[in-house]
């Protein structure tokens, strides 16, 4: 049973990644788009949101201004769902978890084996402590504590990240010669960004000439998308230090446009997160958070969590109400569970599957030195998670010692294109 991410996506696009992976070698694969999900009957779409994301590679990160166009954009796309019917509060983790564990008795299936991704790991660990019956294990890649996950959260994991990635290139002597600086290079230029953006213009495959903004907060936020692409990180870096701002700016621009309009059920993200995440956590709270995490950077960066800035303007037009607290449970279970997670995630760090496995007695955790968010479609993390179905309290992590960061890209002095 695949739980997937977002929230937001669709899990039957991630059918290839689950058997090119094998993952489904010797068993049935059973795959649930989630309620208000893309191929769902009625999905939370918002091109509205679709459209802000698309706009938002030419506008200041950080800017108030660039947060009232998000807030705007969840307005008219609540209205929207709203005149057509739609209740977005009836669209949470709960009735998800209710939802899997209907479905297994509408399929007659005795016993099944979860395996879950990012949210769809706070969605496992929910269902398996509200509804364990028939639940034989439970793969959580890509952790997300249902007691933790607030926006400031993310902070930790982008820190965790960074630190290992910057320690990675120490690691190797070729980058760590040419790149013996690459962490402060990084905070002073998103400093320097935030007091002093940087336009340029950049080639995007299907789209064509773009125009791109890089402040502060934008050089931060590519950061998850290079973790998943990391040999290039010290080299980028090194470029804009030394005035080619090209590469990151292709990259980041890339994430956005296309990317995947109209597929994305944004208003079901704003569902969770309005519901589940921010009402339980102060402004105060997220930006210590921040302060924690990377002391060196500006209020302006650290007032918006990585990944989900502007959410609470956002959610003050979602119109959803607190979720109970008891949402925020720490799951307790005698449940055998993989927590799985790799070293460069940006996204949810490797200390978040450590974490939940504290109260998980048959857990065993396992982190994947340079792999970033997702490890189900590595070759040792496939290995490993369906080792896991065969003898889930003695799955093979054999393979785990042998995973290593990939060699860093060394480039000229500070040349684009090099």
């Amino acid at each position: 049973m695949f739980l997937t991410g977002g929230p937001g996506a669709d899990a039957l696009g991630n059918i290839a990644e689950l058997t090119e992976a094998g993952l489904n070698r010797d068993r049935d694969l059973v795959v649930l788009s989630q309620r208000g999900t893309f191929s769902s009957q009625r999905p939370l779409l918002c091109p509205e949101i679709d459209q802000f994301y698309a706009d938002r590679v030419h506008l200041r990160y950080d800017a108030p201004s660039t947060g009232d166009r998000y807030a705007r954009a969840a307005a008219r796309c609540h209205e929207r769902l709203t005149a057509e019917g739609i209740d977005p509060a009836a669209y949470d983790t709960s009735e998800n978890a209710a939802d899997v564990a209907d479905l297994r008795k509408a399929l007659g299936i005795r016993e099944w084996n979860v395996l879950s991704h990012s949210y769809g790991t706070q969605l496992a660990l929910t269902y398996m402590r509200v509804f364990p019956e028939g639940v034989r294990s439970v793969t959580v890649d890509g952790v997300v504590p249902p007691s933790e996950a607030t926006p400031g959260w993310t902070w930790s994991s982008m820190r965790e990240s960074f630190d290992n990635i910057v320690g990675a290139c120490a690691a190797q002597p070729s980058c760590r010669r040419r790149y013996p600086d690459t962490g402060a290079t990084f905070l002073r230029m998103v400093d320097r960004l935030e007091a002093r953006p940087v336009t340029t213009h950049v080639t995007v495959p299907q789209v064509g000439r773009v125009e791109v903004v890089l402040d502060g907060g934008a050089l931060l936020n590519w950061m998850v998308r290079a973790s998943h692409a990391p040999a290039d990180f010290p080299l980028a870096v090194d470029e804009l230090a030394h005035g080619h701002p090209e590469r990151i700016a292709e990259q980041w621009a890339a994430a956005w446009l296309p990317g995947s309009q109209g597929m994305f059920a944004h208003g079901f993200s704003l569902s969770v997160w309005c519901s589940e995440w921010v009402p339980f956590e102060t402004p105060e709270q997220q930006l210590a958070k921040g302060r924690q995490a990377f002391p060196e950077l500006p209020r302006s960066v650290l007032a918006q969590a990585p990944q989900l800035p502007f959410l609470r303007q956002a959610c003050g037009n979602w119109h959803v109400p607190t979720a109970p607290g008891s949402v925020r449970e720490v799951t307790r279970s005698s449940i055998p569970t993989l927590a799985i997670s790799g070293s460069f995630d940006a996204q949810t760090g490797a200390q978040w599957g450590r974490f939940v496995a504290r109260t998980l007695p048959r857990s065993t955790v396992v982190t994947l030195a340079g792999v970033a968010h997702g490890t189900f479609d590595t070759p040792c993390g496939s290995k490993v998670i369906t080792s896991f179905y065969d003898d889930p309290d003695h799955p093979d992590t054999s393979c785990v010692s042998s995973v290593k960061p990939v060699p860093f890209t060394i480039g000229g002095e500070g040349a684009a294109g090099s």
